[in-house]
């Protein structure tokens, strides 16, 4: 058989940053993009990682991320589930001890992720462009470990969430959290919205761009 950490995967890039999202925000973390998408939401922060890269083992992988002696560790994309040796990788990152979250589409199917494995799902919006896309059957493989994000372009995309929130329950599911795309929908807009409804959300503003703006977080 195989060694699983002589699998490669294609990577645009490794680096050491504070998570700027999730209930992790503001945790020193690991972050291993993964090359390629399927998807192209309209607010896409990160085309750069749909093409290029470097095929990069998962040994040689567990070798860059143990420079910065981190606890946390996220894999990211892209949409990292593209690439069937991510589910080798987010194991791999659980036996050596990370602390290990997924960040995916919710395009993909997520049964397979390891249990140990934080799932931080999107579920895509009609002003992403891609709200078609969403496998809803990915909510019945979803625990209180995971978190469900919606990325919000406008008040339309709101009302839309709060429907499914609503609807589905998902709350009772795990952490919701509602998300204003940058530069589009005014955080404080979204603030007076979630309060006015009383809804069992968490908002979200990306930290990483209030300290260090549009580019990638370093």
């Amino acid at each position: 058989m195989q060694d699983s950490k002589s699998a490669i995967l294609r990577i645009s890039e490794i680096f050491f940053s504070l998570q700027g999202e999730t209930s992790r925000i503001g945790l020193p973390t690991v972050f291993i993009r993964l090359t390629g998408c399927p998807l192209r939401c309209g607010y896409c922060d990160t085309t750069y990682a749909f093409s290029g890269g470097e095929n990069t083992t998962i040994s040689t992988i567990l070798e860059r991320v143990s420079v910065y002696k981190p606890r946390y560790v996220t894999v990211t994309g892209g949409e990292p589930l593209a690439q069937r040796a991510c589910l080798e990788l987010l194991s791999v990152l659980c036996n050596v001890g990370y602390s290990v979250s997924l960040e995916t589409s919710g395009a993909l199917d997520i049964s397979k992720v390891d249990k140990r494995v934080s799932k931080i799902m999107d579920i895509k919006t009609p002003g992403s462009g891609e709200f078609d896309k969403n496998q809803w059957a990915n909510l019945d493989c979803l625990t209180e470990l995971d978190e469900l994000k919606f990325v919000l372009c406008d008040e339309t995309d709101y009302q839309w969430a709060v429907k499914i929130v609503q609807a589905r329950r998902l709350d009772l599911i795990c952490p919701v959290l509602f998300s204003p795309v940058h530069g589009e929908l005014d955080p404080e807009k979204l603030a007076t919205w979630i309060l006015r409804d009383h809804l069992p959300v968490r908002m979200q503003i990306q930290l990483h761009k209030l300290l260090w703006g549009d580019g990638p977080g370093r």
